[in-house]
């Protein structure tokens, strides 16, 4: 449960270029810069409530660690998958309903901050949040 709070998107490392390689627009990659983005997260046992909301949007997300479920990302794509717990580090794997390529996505505590990294084709990236 040591996810558990409201975080506050800080800064991002290589998000842009993770973005073009997901296949984002310029101008939604430059728009999603700028989100402001806010997650707050719950954990009650193995199920996750989390409310993403940032200046474009907001989103409700229930999961339940190990049960495949459906998520619609920020720009409109679909992916259908999974969370797991793996010791402190929490690891989800997507995969794209348009064309099958998988995202990986981790989230871990480090020094302090929830760190979100993720992968899509080759390209890595980082969100790191500051608890609010």
């Amino acid at each position: 449960m040591a996810f558990n709070g409201s975080w506050k998107v800080d800064r991002s490392e290589n998000y842009d270029k993770f973005m073009e390689q997901m296949g984002i627009n310029v101008m939604k990659r430059k728009l999603a810069e700028h989100d402001n983005l806010k997650i707050v997260i719950e954990q009650t046992g193995d199920k996750f409530h989390i409310k993403e909301s940032s200046t474009f949007r907001t989103k409700d997300i229930d999961f339940t660690l190990g049960v495949p479920f459906d998520y619609s990302l920020a720009d409109g794509t679909e992916v259908s998958g999974t969370w797991e717990l793996e010791g402190d580090l929490l690891k989800g794997k997507f995969t794209r309903k348009d064309n099958n390529n998988v995202l990986t996505t981790t989230r871990a505590l480090v020094g302090g901050e929830l760190v979100q990294s993720y992968n899509y084709e080759g390209v890595d990236a980082k969100r790191i949040f500051k608890k609010q």
